[in-house]
């Protein structure tokens, strides 16, 4: 099973129990109509609501038909049109995935198969005075590791409303149906979109088509599109940054953790390689290749819930050569010829592992059956450090460097560091979680609301005002960046492209060390040589930190030899 599934659960299960502790907050007001929010599509009118924020948002809106049956693993169909107005007041229904504590949707049950086929659903968000501008559009790709999540969990309208910007969230295939190659598919398919096997990079470009043809009836400039995403929403943003389909579709990135790893269609397919659940594998399972679209949802999850549950374990982001080129993506940022020619922005957090490690019970104990605390913090630190710097390289210097190379000076680059959660009585969040995977979002969206009833411990009363400037800067940065394709902010740093000064914009609250630029890129060789000469360990524990490093560079040869070396000596 998932390390990160394992981790959710715990996280999960910890935050009920402090939630038990804590002021409920104030819950959201149901959407009530507003009538000045009518709005006509090239499917028919919608009407939303008014958000407490004071932007209009609209929930739900359909922009492709349901990919069910005949439709599954086929390019998103054009949905037919409604008459009368259409209340876009309510989420729409999330994609098909099996429920984790990652996805807290109040109406999922844990290790069920939640969702519906029909889900190809988008939320807008806009200021009140929006209609009749030309406001940049952002696009918001959610994570999960493109094996769940849903556009419930992030609303875009303070966003919107602080920084002047039309914000867009939606939904696209997971898991199985999102990514699948199979022979018997592609030689049946009716056009070549259905050749492919990313049906989820699909997904998001038929919603980048939606908002070409729609986003001016919410005062959207359609020639001003930014894709931001986070993880897997990062991940599948390097994908469309080299998909023939989505040539100017959009017109900067901004990608948040995101990773460039690809698998071929001959390992996907189970030809080649040792991927889990290959496709023709789960065609036997299934019945043969004629029960593909027959087969019921159920039946589609239990084909891949095999070995003691690995129903995550499946090919994804797949050389297609439709989606995406028949070459591994790290591969193609580099080729200018492929690369669409937009601005970019790429970042990750300083502990981004952290998020994994705290429920890890080799790292860290619970207290009174409940207070998670790390075993050793200076070890917990480190291997934080260490895996932080490989996850940066794989995310940030390697394609960064790789663009720059092809003659891209408009990529810039960012660290989040910001670690001052609160404590509750044993258990310090600060300590535990820090900078960890997914902690900018609540910065991003500026919402604080991101741990339910904890986060009155999580965000305190003594980093209001310093977090909350935080979040300003980087909502700041964001909108300028989907302006102008320049991330600049009156009043704070001069944020420089990457370049070969390798410029990386650190964002940290002014509690601590402030929003600053530091210079120098990393490397796996900088990384293994740094780790080999820190004596604040022993050979067992640099080992140990050795093997956890997330090591994506093909030429890395020598160091996977140095580590599997030093594995050997530990037997």
């Amino acid at each position: 099973m998932q390390p990160w599934l394992n981790a959710a659960r715990n996280i999960a299960a910890l935050l009920i129990a402090v939630a038990a502790c804590a002021k409920a907050p104030e819950p959201e007001p149901d959407p009530v109509r507003n009538d000045a929010t009518v709005r006509t599509t090239t499917s028919g009118q919608v009407v939303g609501f008014t958000a407490r924020s004071g932007a209009h948002a609209w929930r739900g809106i359909h922009f492709a038909a349901d990919t069910g049956f005949e439709n599954r693993w086929r390019a998103p169909q054009p949905r037919a049109a409604w008459s009368g107005i259409k209340e876009a007041l309510d989420y729409g229904p999330v994609c098909p995935q099996i429920a984790t504590p990652f996805t807290p949707v109040d109406s999922f049950v844990e290790g069920a198969l939640e969702g519906s086929e029909d889900c190809l659903v988008l939320d807008i968000y806009a200021p009140a005075d929006a209609q009749g501008k030309d406001l940049p559009v952002m696009l918001w790709i959610h994570g999960g590791a493109n094996v769940s999540g849903t556009t419930q969990l992030y609303s875009g309208d303070v966003l919107a409303a602080r920084e002047d910007v039309i914000v867009v969230a939606a939904q696209y295939r997971l898991g199985p149906l999102g990514f699948f190659s199979h022979e018997a598919l592609a030689n049946s398919a009716e056009t070549e979109r259905d050749r492919a096997a990313n049906f989820a990079l699909l997904d998001q470009t038929a919603a980048l088509e939606w908002i070409r043809d729609n986003a001016a009836a919410f005062g959207g400039d359609p020639d001003n599109v930014t894709v931001f995403g986070e993880s897997a929403g990062g991940h599948n943003i390097y994908a469309l940054l080299v998909s023939p389909l989505t040539e100017g579709l959009f017109h900067r990135a901004i990608i948040q953790s995101g990773l460039t790893d690809s698998v071929s269609i001959s390992d996907a397919q189970g030809a080649t390689g040792d991927e889990q659940n290959p496709s023709d594998q789960v065609s036997r399972r299934l019945g043969g290749p004629e029960m593909l679209r027959k087969a019921s949802l159920d039946e589609v999850f239990e084909a891949y819930d095999v070995d003691g549950g690995v129903w995550m374990e499946l090919p994804r982001m797949i050389e297609d050569g439709v989606s995406i080129p028949e070459v591994p993506l790290r591969e193609a940022i580099s080729d200018p010829a492929r690369l669409h020619d937009v601005p970019l922005i790429t970042g990750t957090n300083r502990d981004e592992m952290k998020l994994f490690y705290a429920f890890d019970d080799s790292l860290t104990a619970t207290r009174f059956g409940l207070f998670r605390v790390p075993r050793d913090q200076e070890f917990y630190d480190a291997l934080a450090y260490y895996s932080g710097r490989a996850w940066r390289v794989a995310a940030v210097d390697q394609p960064a460097a790789q663009m720059r190379a092809a003659g891209r000076n408009d990529v810039y680059a960012y660290r989040f560091d910001w670690d001052e959660q609160g404590s509750f009585l044993f258990m310090d969040f600060s300590k535990l979680l820090g900078a960890a995977h997914a902690m900018e979002i609540p910065f991003v969206f500026g919402r604080f609301e991101f741990f339910d009833e904890a986060d009155a411990f999580v965000w305190t009363k003594k980093t209001e005002e310093s977090r909350v400037a935080l979040s300003e800067a980087i909502t700041g940065y964001w909108a300028s960046f989907a302006r102008t394709g320049v991330p600049a902010v009156e009043g704070a740093p001069v944020w420089t492209p990457y370049g070969e000064r390798a410029a990386v914009l650190h964002l940290d609250s002014s509690r601590d060390k402030g929003i600053r630029i530091e210079t120098g890129g990393d490397n796996y060789r900088s990384i293994i040589s740094d780790l080999s000469k820190d004596d604040a360990f022993t050979a067992e524990e640099r080992c140990l930190i050795a093997e956890g490093l997330w090591m994506t560079d093909a030429d890395a040869a020598e160091l996977v030899n140095e580590i599997m070396a030093c594995a050997d000596d530990r037997k």
